[in-house]
């Protein structure tokens, strides 16, 4: 088994990410090596445990590690405070205790809501991140971000805590439909978008490998990935400065999906790429970017399946009003001012704390006329 070790180097709190193919198998012995835990408690979806939970209960087995699992409903629902009390329950009825350690197996929902039950059960406890979906893998898992949605936004109720170790298996994603994958490599290329021209370039010209096959590309692609958040959340763990760069087209994207209520109608891979277009849109029609970058960003985007306007998206009903007073709900807003990631160009994002609100309303009216004119086949 060919293996990538990544170190996210924080000061006390230092963690490795394991990729590779058939790492989950192998999971109980990474635990153990952890020397810290003598039970886990396992936090899972029904999808993901159909699939992978036996394959983690067996490796734990073998590594003489005691284990208890709570499998909940599938979908950004279960990101709720009424999930998180029946799961905080849950672990206190199986009397979790400081030394024992809980393991987060799915997405992106269940690496956010096992990670924040762990940071607030008993005052902290450790745990492990197994990622089954490539956006979960590239970007939600590394990094210690922990959330609940509540209605006046997505991930508003959190805490950073970061996990022990991250093990990202590469083959559980050949599992995954085709619409995961691409909401995975919406944040592959987003990484390239922020501050790596020629990784965006090369995630461009390897979309069918990068989706497709369990190969060197797909490997490469989700290493460099974790590789840049790695370095941007050492230098920037609590996100004061460098690390709110890693938001590129979620200013838009969080508001997409709130607009669409988190019913799964868009995933959160598909609004970061309409979400990520309308950023570059922004940042030419302030005169920031060329005008060809934008337009190559939603081609990239496109090309790959995914939103790249919302004439692209379901039908959301929602105003430009509505889409600001949720952007006012943003974590990066500052002074009641809207704060986005713009770009100077592909490779080039920025923080902007200073743009007209008058200018993003012009882009959402714009854009959300586009979106209400017929569908194309």
């Amino acid at each position: 088994m060919s293996v990538e070790r990544l170190r996210v180097d924080l000061a006390g709190r230092a963690y490795d990410i394991v990729v590779g193919a058939g790492v989950l198998a192998d999971a109980g012995r990474e635990i153990a090596a952890l020397k810290r835990a003598r039970r886990v408690f396992i936090v899972s979806d029904d999808n993901v445990a159909k699939r992978h939970l036996g394959t983690l209960t067996q490796s734990l087995d073998t590594a003489g590690i005691a284990h208890e699992a709570s499998v909940l409903p599938p979908g950004e629902a279960s990101k709720s405070f009424g999930v998180l009390e029946q799961l905080t329950g849950q672990m206190l009825d199986a009397n979790i205790e400081r030394g024992d350690l809980i393991v987060a197996l799915g997405g992106g929902v269940i690496g956010d809501l096992a990670g924040f039950a762990a940071g607030i059960l008993k005052r902290g406890l450790d745990y492990v991140q197994v990622p089954t979906t490539l956006l979960a893998q590239v970007d939600s898992s590394v990094g210690g971000k922990t959330a609940i949605d509540v209605p006046q936004g997505k991930n508003l109720v959190g805490l950073f805590h970061q996990p022990s170790l991250v093990l990202a298996d590469t083959a559980v994603l050949d599992t995954l439909p085709v619409r995961e994958m691409r909401a995975g490599y919406a944040e592959i290329l987003k990484y390239g978008l922020i501050g790596d021209a020629a990784f965006a370039e090369w995630v461009a010209n390897n979309t069918h490998a990068i989706l497709s096959t369990s190969g060197a590309e797909r490997t490469k692609a989700i290493v460099t990935s974790c590789r840049m958040k790695a370095r941007v959340v050492e230098a920037d763990e609590r996100e004061a400065g460098q690390r709110a760069l890693l938001n590129l087209g979620h200013t838009f994207a969080h508001a997409i999906e709130a607009c669409a209520g988190y019913s799964g109608k868009v995933l959160h891979g598909e609004a970061v790429a309409a979400g990520c277009c309308l950023a570059f849109d922004l940042s030419a029609q302030l005169g920031l970017s060329p005008v060809e970058d934008a337009a190559r960003v939603r081609q990239w985007f496109a090309r790959a399946g995914l939103p790249a306007s919302f004439a692209d998206l379901p039908e959301l009903g929602a105003s430009e009003d509505d889409f600001i007073e949720i952007m006012r709900q943003d974590k990066k807003a500052s002074g009641g001012k809207l704060v986005f990631v713009l770009a100077r160009g592909v490779g080039r994002a920025f923080v902007a704390r200073d743009v007209d609100e008058s200018a993003v309303r012009t882009l959402l009216r714009t854009a959300l006329a586009q979106g209400s004119s017929p569908k194309r086949s």
